[in-house]
């Protein structure tokens, strides 16, 4: 599938943000955030529900203005007098939220979305043709989208994200409620929208999704506390790899709590019914090791992106990286 993404390669950078921040009255939804997506790139953006995720998206598909800082997206730099159809043009979004309607027919849908795009007549039937094959979409399109299954909704809800030929695709929890093996057949499309020349950027709170993505953002409050590759983010934070830990008895909540406070820890944290852990490297943490092992049966294993998402989301994400945790140090990369 040609794309508009395959006509600009020469420009490296599909979005480029530097010191953006969104602020309502004197809350900060985004603080000082900076980072750059390459061409054909699969960008993975996480965060708690709140973390400001959803507002920087909003930017960037040119539904809500800065207040502070410089935003680029394909090519076109943010600033007044930018025409909101010229970004439109630029980029695809598909929501969270099913956005076809259920009593119309999958070409009915297409078609609607396509005037919205303001698509002439042939140029509607040749994108319709082209992503539908692409796709691989077996349904006539006659049917009805409220007799599709999740899935193939999904696929039609992408294929009209796609219809006006976007060079970046923004896709909000893509998969939320789909089986597994729909979620599997879409990020097979996901890889494909890449190895066209499009940039995916894409949320998601399925860690085993994340893992496909080439970098991600993890989001706190606002900031961007870390940007890297999955095996990278694994690798800085847990170099050592982490113990498993399985309680070879039944455990307080009480004690447990004791255990997560004890500062021999780099990271002790619940991961279904066993622990993962890190130490730090300390007599102390040495022996408080030792000692464990009278509660649990431990094993040294190899971190996950959960792990990674838990100690710099949801536990001690101002230590994770120190004074570089912030959206500056995508600057340096």
């Amino acid at each position: 599938m040609m794309s508009n993404a395959q006509n600009n390669a020469q420009q490296p950078w599909a979005v480029e943000v530097k010191q953006l921040s969104v602020v309502f009255d004197d809350f900060y939804a985004v603080k000082n955030v900076t980072f750059s997506v390459k061409r054909g790139e699969i960008f993975g953006f996480l965060g708690a529900n709140g973390a400001g995720k959803t507002t920087t998206i909003r930017v960037l598909c040119g539904l809500l203005n800065p207040s502070e800082g410089e935003v680029r997206v394909g090519g076109i730099l943010f600033e007044n007098g930018v025409s909101e159809k010229k970004i439109k043009e630029k980029v695809g979004y598909m929501s969270q939220r099913l956005t076809l309607y259920p009593d119309l027919t999958v070409e009915e849908n297409l078609a609607f979305t396509a005037s919205l795009r303001k698509l002439s007549k042939r140029q509607y039937h040749h994108q319709r043709d082209e992503i539908l094959a692409f796709i691989s979409f077996q349904q006539p399109r006659s049917t009805l989208v409220q007799s599709l299954s999740g899935g193939m909704k999904q696929q039609v809800s992408l294929a009209a994200s796609l219809l006006h030929d976007p060079e970046i695709v923004f896709l909000d929890e893509p998969t939320a409620g789909v089986t597994p093996a729909s979620r599997e057949k879409f990020w097979a499309l996901i890889k494909k929208i890449a190895e066209s020349g499009r940039t995916v950027f894409v949320t998601s709170h399925y860690m085993d999704e994340v893992e496909q993505c080439d970098r991600i953002a993890l989001m706190r409050f606002g900031e961007i506390v870390a940007l890297d590759s999955p095996e990278n983010l694994k690798m800085h934070l847990f170099p050592e790899g982490v113990y498993e830990c399985r309680p070879k008895r039944s455990m307080a909540y009480a004690e447990i709590q004791a255990l997560r406070k004890r500062t021999e820890f780099e990271f002790f944290e619940p991961f279904g019914l066993r622990f993962h852990a890190s130490f730090k490297k300390t007599p102390e943490a040495e022996s408080l090791r030792k000692s464990l092992s009278d509660d649990f049966d431990m094993e040294k294993i190899k971190a996950t992106l959960e792990d990674v998402f838990i100690r710099t989301v949801e536990s001690r994400g101002d230590q994770a990286f120190g004074d570089k945790a912030s959206g500056e140090r995508e600057a340096v990369q």
